[in-house]
């Protein structure tokens, strides 16, 4: 068990028969009253996100769970396939599953799978991915990185708006947590 007051930014819990990780949270103190701890939560076997008020000082159990490194292999119909990067032991992932972390998700990719006694709940991307821009409107000589900006399909299907100097086939840096908003061009 684990008291409110401790919560961290992407501490896994068991509420409500859900398994929920903290995406934020607030002290909350008020001048008149007992103190709360609001916080907004996501469900790692639905991927739903919710605001919940705990009073200061609840008790809940804290959720173990594993984290093993894999690799996205293919695509086979609705199912896609990750492979154990040590024991080459491989799993099937439903498409509707992990439909948000497919937009990020290239063949021959590293990344987290997330269990929970045996179940598997989903994978954790890393906060940013390089993806390569494969339709985008040419630049124009004298486009600053302050100008404007423009859409550009990355070789996910992502679409991200990105500075005017942005051409085919650069690389770009994306950001995974917020949708997928440009961050810069890879190195």
């Amino acid at each position: 068990m684990i008291s409110v007051n401790d919560f961290k930014t992407g501490l896994t819990i068991e509420v409500d028969n859900g398994i929920w990780r903290v995406l934020d949270f607030q002290h909350v103190k008020p001048g008149k009253g007992a103190a709360f701890v609001r916080s907004k939560l996501r469900n790692l076997r639905t991927g739903a996100i919710q605001e919940k008020t705990f009073r200061g000082g609840e008790k809940v159990a804290k959720a173990q769970i594993d984290n093993n490194k894999m690799q996205y292999l293919y695509a086979s119909g609705d199912q896609h396939v990750f492979m154990n990067t040590e024991t080459y032991d491989q799993i099937e992932l439903p498409e509707k599953q992990i439909e948000y972390e497919l937009k990020f998700l290239r063949e021959n990719m590293e990344v987290q799978i997330i269990m929970y006694q045996g179940e598997t709940l989903g994978v954790d991307l890393p906060n940013t991915v390089e993806l390569k821009v494969v339709a985008t409107d040419p630049g124009i000589r004298g486009d600053t990185s302050s100008g404007g900006s423009k859409p550009a399909t990355l070789e996910t299907g992502l679409v991200v708006n990105v500075p005017l100097f942005v051409n085919v086939d650069d690389t770009l840096v994306v950001n995974t947590t917020e949708g997928g908003s440009y961050v810069s061009r890879a190195q």
